[in-house]
């Protein structure tokens, strides 16, 4: 049986229906950000989809020395802040390094650890010590049954409340591959499995200094995730994707967003019952 995670009002995991993860890669502005986390709510309000919203405050991990990295830690988290108290969501962001936990927990609802930092022991156990939500990013370069040890560095911190998102496997140089037998294969550890459809399109680097991506994919793994069981789904979304200054290739434009819960939310339910 899969571990049920309360995170606000939403559940995931334990039989529940699947939620979603969405929000433009990096804050760009409060009112940017803002009318996405409004429009996300409204949408999944309709569709009675449980909602988290996901932005970054602070994209520490890019190649390039002069990439869009956001407005920084203080800034992000008053605008999380405000999306959390006006809209009533939960919010999730990504923590880079132990020194910025003290400010992200009075915020963040979820505490991501990015894909880089999955095997970053001292950091995983600081990140676990908050007694937040943790969503552990597996790391393109991670088997998936190798996860299990990052769940036991979480647990030892006498946290039990993990999230584990898949985000595709390093193939080659600058392309990534989805292997969906990694779900079900995390999820036989007993915790909720998240598939994150736009970073697994991503392709690292291949913009010479920036991610290039694939979107037209999205939808497709997207299907065949939720076909798999997965517990929730994790999609970077933009207005105007071809002009972010952040992983533009690989996010999903909000018009073609309802199309795509529509049929996924058809599909979970059918999951639910096998």
């Amino acid at each position: 049986m899969i571990r049920e995670v309360n995170i606000g009002n939403v559940r995931i995991g334990g039989g529940n229906e699947i939620i979603l993860i969405a929000g433009p890669c990096v804050i760009e502005s409060e009112v940017h950000a803002l009318e996405h986390a409004e429009f996300l709510k409204k949408l999944c309000n309709k569709l009675q989809i449980p909602f988290i919203f996901k932005s970054s405050y602070d994209k520490a991990n890019r190649s390039h020395l002069k990439s869009y990295r956001g407005p920084g830690i203080d800034k992000g988290l008053e605008i999380l802040s405000v999306i959390k108290e006006k809209l009533q969501v939960p919010v999730l962001s990504d923590v880079h390094c132990r020194s910025e936990l003290s400010k992200a927990e009075k915020v963040l609802d979820v505490i991501q650890i990015p894909a880089f930092l999955c095997r970053q022991t001292d950091f995983i156990l600081e990140v676990a010590k908050t007694g937040k939500v943790v969503n552990i990013k597996k790391g393109q370069f991670m088997a998936p049954w190798d996860i299990i040890n990052v769940i036991e560095k979480v647990r030892s911190a006498g946290n039990d409340n993990v999230i584990i998102t898949e985000r595709g496997t390093m193939f080659g140089y600058n392309n990534l591959v989805s292997d969906m037998r990694a779900l079900q294969i995390m999820r036989d550890f007993g915790y909720p499995v998240v598939y994150d459809a736009t970073h697994s399109v991503q392709l690292p680097g291949g913009n010479k200094v920036s991610s290039g991506g694939e979107r037209h994919f999205v939808e497709g793994l997207s299907r065949a995730a939720v076909a798999m069981g997965c517990d929730g789904l994790f999609l970077e979304v933009h207005r105007d994707p071809d002009n972010a200054p952040c992983d533009g290739p690989n996010m999903l434009a909000l018009d073609k967003l309802e199309e795509l819960l529509k049929k996924i939310k058809d599909i979970s339910k059918i999951t639910l019952h096998l």
